[in-house]
């Protein structure tokens, strides 16, 4: 299954035993609000609508008997109001529990850091295999995986609707949270804390998939990129080099740069720029070029490359993949 057709998806349908919970909660709490909205709108058209006591009912005292019976019409508002409100305390609280860890230890744990605007991902920091890429987070089918949540500049959140609840990413802290999907697909991630300018523009994806190709997207990641072999490539990795391994990494290259993403393999990501444009030739240099007009205020610099420098370019990076 796969959440890409409709925004609405994102949020309305749950793909994982830690988002359920929360999903139902949602639904109850707004049933719960949609009932006290329908019946304070049916109070106020009875109040407005009914007849008032005429002068000489309120002579007989008809207005002190009015009186009597609001007072008990608050009483017993208040006393249903408090235990509606208490039951959804409690339900909110055993929601918390239940998804506060997985029902079985996690079998995958990564560590993502939020920068302005982007999402790095590390798989296996303290393995052989340890490798970083950007924006996308691969998981196994079936199996839970805990994220390990840091920030290198301001408060960011880490929300995957159809996966999981929110969690913040805060400097000098490390938050922790489990994901797990029940089917193959693309779920949509969201910074959900006001972070600056390019917030909204600050989406990653978590792609689902079976074990045995997760493990085969797994094992190309962890490999170095090739070495260039054409001329115009070889031409294309000295311009790298030149100018943006300052902030990128290739590894196996002499590009070592940690404040921008980690660019290996490139070619294999859906999206670039945090999700603000698919992943093409095309758009990768219009990004290299213009950044600042695709997402303004963002650290990534516009570039400018003599058309023979943006060839050469062009040519290496689509050895990344």
């Amino acid at each position: 299954m796969s959440l890409q057709s409709t925004p609405l998806a994102y949020i309305l349908h749950s793909a994982g035993p830690a988002s359920r919970p929360v999903l139902i909660l949602g639904w109850a709490l707004t049933a719960l609000c949609v009932g006290v909205c329908v019946v304070i709108a049916a109070l106020l058209l009875i109040a407005v609508f009914r007849r008032r006591p005429s002068a000489v009912q309120a002579a007989a005292g008809g207005e002190a008997i009015t009186g009597r019976g609001g007072g008990r019409a608050v009483l017993i508002g208040t006393l249903i109001s408090t235990a509606l409100l208490l039951a959804a305390l409690v339900y909110m609280l055993w929601v918390l529990a239940s998804v506060a860890s997985p029902s079985r230890e996690p079998t995958l744990t990564i560590t993502v850091t939020t920068y302005d605007w982007w999402w790095k991902v590390d798989y296996d920091a303290n393995g052989p295999q340890h490798f970083t890429t950007a924006n996308e987070i691969h998981i196994p089918v079936g199996e839970p995986v805990q994220v390990n949540l840091k920030s290198a500049d301001v408060i960011h959140a880490f929300w995957v609707p159809a996966l999981a609840g929110k969690t913040q990413n805060i400097p000098g802290q490390i938050n922790r949270q489990w994901i797990q999907a029940d089917h193959p697909g693309v779920y949509r991630g969201q910074c959900t804390q006001y972070c600056g300018a390019q917030h909204a523009h600050m989406a990653f994806e978590v792609i689902a998939e079976s074990q045995q190709d997760y493990q085969m997207w797994f094992d190309a990641q962890a490999r170095a990129a090739a070495a260039p072999t054409s001329t115009d490539a070889i031409r294309g990795e000295r311009v790298f080099l030149d100018r943006c391994a300052g902030c990128h990494t290739v590894r196996g290259s002499d590009a070592t740069g940690v404040q921008a993403p980690d660019l290996t393999h490139l070619l294999s990501r859906r999206l670039i720029a945090a999700g603000a444009l698919p992943n093409s030739p095309h758009n990768v240099m219009d990004w290299i070029a213009h950044a600042q007009e695709i997402k303004p205020q963002a650290l990534m610099p516009d570039i400018a490359l003599s058309p023979a420098d943006g060839r050469d370019l062009a040519a290496y990076l689509a050895t990344l993949n």
